[in-house]
């Protein structure tokens, strides 16, 4: 495999009450397009920001061609050359018009002529279908214009990477397509990009690679298909199906059914579950603990979770108890079985070191 463009190296960013990156490692390749992903305040766009310098990382190395670009002494300016950076709130300078925007860092940060520096900026307008607006200034143009316009001018720096924080957060719904359609096009020209983004299915429609971040760092990368339909760490599963997650315990015969029951039906409502749901939760529950494991004198105690996913419009009740072998499905009470079996999409029993795993999902 080819040398990383860049190379990230336990990074670190401490605030004083919070530290959103604890311990963070990555390698970027030439061509890669990375989408971030995860929940708010894991340090998505501090990551980002730590990049090209914007926020002083507390510890760790970022390599970049070769250069730690933490080091003191570093031509941050360079830096910035290296990486454009397209920001949630567009930064197009009002003062002047959409082609001038366009030409001000080439003309001066890269000595280009500004005949050069036209002809290029409006190569660039037209390949994000802006060229009719180039004389107008951003505040005549809608909040997709503005930031395809800020794209070109990120393009127009001929920077190694495109580093996008959030690009479409700050837009009406109907101008989001317009904006991730100019990031396809360029993801197809094998630009370097890394998006922090909340837009899934086209995080996984464009990106080669998904970094998931959680508890300090990232916690789980790998192809789109792996992440998105495939996710082996548990946080990330709850992430990508929005699951909500309700946990009992049932420690031992005189558990209090009625308030258990509540806790389901409060959960249920909560999370907008539609009351048939919530009773087939309710319904399963009564099957499988009190008319199939306390008949059975399951070892105390009882493990049950239910997930709800958003995404789905589904739920999964999942039972664990140890003891010997016992399947509710095949070895207990047939009638709870039946019952069970009717309102449910599919279950399943399995038997793992002394420990029995059962799976319910429901329609």
């Amino acid at each position: 495999m080819s040398e990383p463009l860049i190379k990230i190296e336990h990074l670190k960013k401490v605030y004083p009450n919070i530290t959103p990156i604890e311990d963070l490692n990555a390698e970027i390749y030439r061509g890669d397009v990375i989408s971030i992903i995860g929940p708010s305040g894991t340090g998505k766009s501090t990551f980002l920001r730590c990049m090209n310098r914007l926020e002083e990382p507390s510890g760790g190395r970022i390599i970049v061609d070769g250069e730690d670009i933490c080091a003191s002494g570093v031509n941050i300016s360079l830096i910035r050359r290296k990486m454009g950076m397209v920001f949630q709130s567009f930064n197009l300078f009002d003062n002047l018009n959409i082609i001038e925007n366009l030409m001000a860092a080439p003309v001066k940060l890269l000595k280009m002529s500004r005949q050069e520096a036209y002809d290029k900026g409006m190569e660039l307008l037209r390949r994000v279908g802006l060229a009719q607006k180039a004389l107008n200034f951003p505040d005549e143009l809608s909040g997709g214009q503005k930031q395809r316009a800020a794209i070109a001018r990120a393009v127009a720096m001929k920077p190694e990477i495109l580093l996008f924080d959030e690009p479409t957060s700050a837009l009406d719904p109907t101008m989001v397509g317009e904006v991730l359609s100019v990031i396809r096009s360029l993801a197809k020209e094998h630009m370097t990009m890394m998006i922090v983004t909340h837009e899934m299915k086209f995080a996984h429609d464009v990106s080669n690679r998904v970094f998931f971040m959680e508890e300090g760092g990232i916690y789980e990368e790998g192809t789109p298909q792996q992440i998105f339909s495939d996710p082996k760490k548990e946080k990330t599963r709850a992430f990508i199906k929005r699951l909500k997650v309700l946990d009992l315990v049932i420690e031992n015969k005189d558990f209090d059914l009625a308030g258990t029951f509540t806790e389901i039906e409060k959960f249920g409502l909560d999370n907008l579950i539609n009351r048939k749901s919530i009773s087939d939760l309710e319904l399963c529950f009564e099957e499988m603990i009190v008319n199939q494991l306390m008949k059975m004198d399951a070892v105390f105690p009882i493990s049950v979770t239910i997930e709800y996913s958003e995404q789905e419009s589904s739920s999964l009740m999942n039972v664990k108890y140890e003891g010997s072998s016992f399947s509710p499905f095949t070895d207990g009470d047939e009638l709870s079985a039946r019952i069970v079996k009717r309102i449910s999409k599919s279950f399943e029993h399995k038997y793992l070191g002394g420990v029995n795993i059962v799976d319910i999902k429901f329609r």
